[in-house]
């Protein structure tokens, strides 16, 4: 699904359509019941205002966004992930930090970065950071949610494999090995993820409600 560009605001200060997510979101901060959501175009958006948050329900379903059902706030305590390059391929980087979100603005705390890895992808980056969250609670034995906003990351971690179409040269080498070391990590750990699936759960961080994930490079 793509990046959602305009948001509804049924219940808040100023009810109506917004075309960016920080309007929307001061009208929804702090703002009790507030009722919200995210579409991909304009059309889609007035359409739902004008039939009203009920109304919405009714909307196709190639027009309204599968956001309905997300929490006004994120789980917290949790990590959130993210990955960051310049190119594709290029200059790879990927960090996590602790989250809570009780707080307004979210309080956060440096956890893990990494290297500078030479000719990466983000996608890449991103399964990167999830199993390097996931080593981390193994060996601290903790149990926190792990947010990513990236659908292929989770995608690989429960496949068990980092199904880029990258090819290793000379200067990817040594991110390759990092690679090989992650996918033999979720290999030989596969029982120890089922066992821990539903206290230390991989999370969509829903961007469209909440802003960028914490754990953001900010180079947009």
């Amino acid at each position: 699904m793509g990046k959602k560009h305009y948001y509804v605001v049924w219940k808040g200060r100023n009810p109506g359509v917004y075309d960016r997510w920080e309007d929307c979101k001061r009208e929804i901060d702090g703002f009790s019941g507030a009722l919200y959501k995210g579409f991909e175009n304009k059309t889609a958006a007035e359409t739902a205002f004008n039939q009203g948050f009920t109304g919405f329900d009714r909307l196709p379903k190639d027009q309204a966004a599968s956001v309905k059902d997300a929490p006004v706030k994120p789980v917290s305590p949790a990590i959130a992930v993210d990955a960051a390059c310049s190119g594709n391929p290029g200059k790879m980087e990927y960090q996590g930090v602790f989250i809570d979100c009780s707080t307004d603005p979210i309080t956060t705390a440096d956890l893990f970065k990494s290297p500078l890895f030479e000719e990466g992808t983000n996608n890449i980056g991103e399964f990167l950071a999830i199993v390097h969250a996931l080593a981390w609670q193994q060996k601290t034995h903790q149990h926190l949610p792990i947010y990513s906003d990236s659908v292929n990351g989770q995608k690989w971690i429960r496949e068990r494999k980092c199904k880029t179409k990258l090819q290793p040269n000379q200067k990817n080498a040594y991110l390759f090995e990092v690679i090989q070391r992650a996918e033999n990590w979720l290999i030989t750990n596969d029982l120890w993820l089922k066992e821990n699936a539903n206290t230390i759960p991989i999370l969509k961080w829903k961007t469209e409600l909440w802003g960028e994930i914490p754990a953001d490079f900010g180079r947009k």
